[in-house]
């Protein structure tokens, strides 16, 4: 639907659509003048062609009116283009190809309004607004001498997107496999230990003079009265 801000793309939409059924003439050119005796065949096929209705006589006066109502300033839309441009910054979780593509369809915007961006400097704004995570990539291209088309910079980042996936892949597995491992293995050790203090904790403390369980040596009756009797000196009350 044409509104105010897609003119452009409205009239080349029609354009489009009106080529393909051989009607665009009439919005081009002028109406032609009468034919002559003296009209050659191109004439003629031009003047059968612009004149096949009324209708569509005057088609070209009629978008030349609806393209001046929707004139945009083209400084403004130049400012914006620019500064969506170089503003663009990839984020690893998108799709690259498809942020390539939209950094050189505005590229093509500036394009049709007299402001074009030569393909390498194009390739060089797209490197540069490339995450950290493709720093070596950068540097790697910058070091050849070679350089790139826009499909060769598109099938590299493809590959790189890929490579940088799958590692972020295998780390993850490779953390869980820790993860799970040092969870057995402290179930392993607390398994291990587990019995050896429960034994230890069964095992009776029973007093080494009378035998007598949970009886401490120092608290037994009969060691002291057995002291007493050998005249050996008392021992000092526990605290």
């Amino acid at each position: 639907m044409l509104n105010g801000t897609n003119f452009k793309e409205w009239k080349r939409h029609v354009l489009i659509v009106l080529g393909c059924t051989d009607i665009d003439l009439a919005l081009k050119q002028e109406q032609p003048t009468p034919l002559t005796a003296d009209s050659t065949p191109d004439a003629k096929m031009d003047f059968e062609r612009g004149t096949e209705s009324e209708e569509i006589n005057q088609d070209k006066s009629f978008l030349d009116d609806l393209e001046q109502r929707f004139a945009k300033n083209d400084k403004v839309e130049m400012t914006s283009l620019l500064t969506s441009l170089m503003s663009m910054k990839y984020k690893v979780q998108g799709n690259i190809r498809e942020y390539i593509m939209e950094m050189f369809h505005i590229a093509s915007k500036l394009k049709a309004l007299k402001i074009e961006l030569c393909g390498d400097l194009l390739v060089l704004m797209v490197l540069v607004s490339l995450p950290a995570q493709i720093n070596q990539f950068k540097i790697s291209y910058n070091c050849q001498k070679e350089k790139w088309t826009l499909n060769e910079l598109i099938s590299h980042c493809d590959q790189k997107e890929d490579r940088l996936k799958r590692d972020k892949t295998e780390s993850a597995h490779l953390a869980s496999a820790s993860k799970d491992k040092g969870k057995k293995r402290k179930y392993h050790n607390e398994a291990a230990k587990g019995p050896a203090q429960k034994k230890q904790e069964q095992v009776p403390n029973n007093c080494y003079f009378c035998d007598k369980p949970g009886n401490l040596k120092r608290d037994c009756t009969k060691y002291h009265a057995w002291r007493a009797k050998k005249g050996l000196p008392e021992l000092p009350k526990a605290k």
